[in-house]
């Protein structure tokens, strides 16, 4: 926890230092900090009221609430310091700016919570517990950075340099007839020609198809021996590799549940069949050893009799069956003797091993289940970690259409425009793929604590294209160019897409020197997705636009 805490310190630190950098004003870049580190300690307190635990997977939240408001934050202060820049004076700049932006914000912080709501869907307790939290501080924002915010800006205003530096810079990015001049502008204003247009359309394809091929691949589950919250070189894994490769012992039980009806556990007929699946299971890869009554009545028929090997075989007198059973251990069975356990222990818990026992426990149950007994998925430390695995798996397709089908609803309603709506989703999905793909390429599999990250990344990244969206929508209706409406989108609102884009992956790429290895993981995923989030408002939206925003509909 204190690590998790210290990486969250280190990220605010950047993103302060990248904010002072760009504005040059120090008063406006802490109002930008403070409203979101005020919405952090507010979903503090509320969760505290609500009963909630802070573990290491909800730590993280209050630094994703963090991010959407330093994204939502820098806009606003953006549009305040032009506004001051123009002449305007602090109050009226921030009446101006809150007007222009306050519907986008409020649609992108509406689409963020819907997006952390359908978590909820997953039938697991700290995914649901970490998608209401997220969905309060995403709420809280509403209040800090929407309103707060610009009422803040309203009375501190930020200093005269930064006012006169931004509107110097302005003047600079456009000559008298609204020509582009600044070099990395001229270049992104590029992709609403068709030529590069049609380009950047293609390498679009391109990487989705290679990306979907790739995301076939994934793998559900932990694809690493050991802790999967400590990283393979950890001392605890490292210890725990040793003791497992020189000792007959394992840190991965997998328990097979037999029902029967009562006080039948010890029938012949049952422990036969128990028998033929531990002899089963002793063949599937990954597990080193089984035990259950079946196995101790053969070791105890043998003591039996003189330890010959000759007996090594389950008694079919059922007295002896019965006084076998009054001395076995009390784990393998309950007290109406209608339920017997078989213990399992395994190599490890990745994603292939345990696949490979649930499918051989499945097969055996549908060939061998009958009134006389049943065989049940599972127990055990692997045994809950396969059945979470089953419901990642199940979840992981069903959160993502969902989660796109609310950000299209919302888009919808707030452009009321299909062609905005697919250039603004579109480069979202690609970046989905492409982080599916990254996890394939990294050995990422989908968990509890990754199986998240794709939804919020595309929470966080329709921000980027509501806010370009929404100017180029607003130029484009007083009839002026794509060309001429997309760069002046990118002067007023795509500056701030670069800014945060760049601060938030820098920001949540520290994390990968974190000892937590899912929040290490966490932190590449979300880094990659910030950026790619970023790229795709810039290079896929102005080339998708050039297509479906022809004169005639804009």
């Amino acid at each position: 926890m204190r690590q998790v805490l210290v990486f969250f310190v280190v990220a605010a630190a950047v993103c302060l230092a990248i904010l002072f950098w760009y504005t040059r004003c120090i008063r406006s870049a802490l109002v930008v900090l403070v409203c979101s580190l005020v919405a952090v300690v507010w979903l503090l307190g509320a969760l505290a009221s609500l009963g909630f635990v802070l573990d290491p997977y909800l730590v993280l939240v209050p630094f994703l609430v963090f991010a959407i408001g330093l994204s939502h934050g820098a806009q606003k202060m953006n549009g305040i310091t032009q506004d001051i820049g123009r002449g305007v004076d602090r109050l009226m700049a921030a009446r101006l700016t809150f007007r222009r932006l306050f519907l986008v914000g409020l649609s992108a912080l509406i689409c963020d919570v819907v997006g952390f709501a359908v978590l909820m869907v997953i039938d697991i307790p700290v995914i649901k517990d970490l998608a209401i939290s997220a969905s309060i501080g995403v709420a809280i924002l509403i209040v800090t950075n929407l309103m707060l915010l610009p009422v803040l800006l309203s009375y501190v205003g930020v200093s005269q340099s930064a006012a006169a530096r931004t509107a110097a810079n302005a003047v600079a990015d456009l000559s008298d007839s609204g020509h582009v001049k600044h070099p990395v502008w001229a270049f992104l204003d590029l992709f609403t020609s068709r030529k590069w247009a049609s380009l950047a359309l293609l390498a679009g394809t391109g990487l989705a198809l290679i990306g979907f091929g790739y995301s076939t691949q994934l793998k559900i589950g932990d694809t690493d021996a050991g802790a999967p919250e400590l990283r393979p070189d950890s001392r605890y894994n490292r210890d725990n590799a040793f003791m497992v490769s020189h000792y007959s012992a394992s840190s991965d039980v997998y328990v097979v549940m037999v029902k029967t009806p009562q006080f039948a556990c010890a029938h012949y007929s049952t422990l036969r069949t128990v028998d033929q699946l531990e002899l089963e299971l002793s063949q599937v890869v990954g597990v080193e050893a089984t035990k259950s009554l079946a196995g101790l009545a053969k070791v105890s028929a043998t003591g039996m009799n003189e330890g010959s090997v000759k007996w090594f075989e389950i008694p079919r007198n059922q007295d002896m069956l019965n006084s076998i059973i009054t001395r076995a251990p009390r784990e393998m069975f309950n007290q109406k003797c209608d339920l017997l356990s078989i213990y399992l222990y395994l190599r490890d818990h990745k994603a292939d091993t345990l696949d490979g026992v649930v499918r051989a426990v499945e097969d055996f149950a549908q060939r061998n289940n009958s009134t006389e007994y049943r065989f049940l998925n599972a127990a055990g430390n692997s045994g809950i970690e396969a059945a979470t695995n089953i419901v990642v798996k199940e979840a992981n397709r069903k959160m993502l259409l969902l989660v796109y089908a609310a950000v299209i609803i919302i888009s919808l309603v707030t452009f009321r425009s299909w062609r905005a709506v697919l250039c603004a989703v579109l480069p979202l999905m690609l970046t989905s793929v492409l982080c599916e793909a990254l996890m394939v390429w990294l050995n990422i599999g989908v968990k509890v604590a990754t199986l998240p990250v794709i939804a919020l990344g595309v929470g966080i990244g329709v921000d980027y294209a509501l806010y370009i969206m929404t100017v180029m929508q607003r130029y484009l209706r007083d009839g002026v160019s794509l060309s001429e409406a997309y760069y002046r989108s990118l002067l007023f609102t795509g500056k701030i897409v670069v800014l945060t884009g760049v601060t938030l992956g820098i920001a949540v790429a520290t994390w990968y020197f974190s000892p937590i290895k899912f929040q290490a993981d966490m932190g590449i995923l979300l880094a990659f997705m910030f950026i790619w989030n970023m790229l795709g408002a810039l290079v896929l939206l102005p080339a998708l636009a050039h297509f479906l925003y022809r004169p005639s509909a804009s």
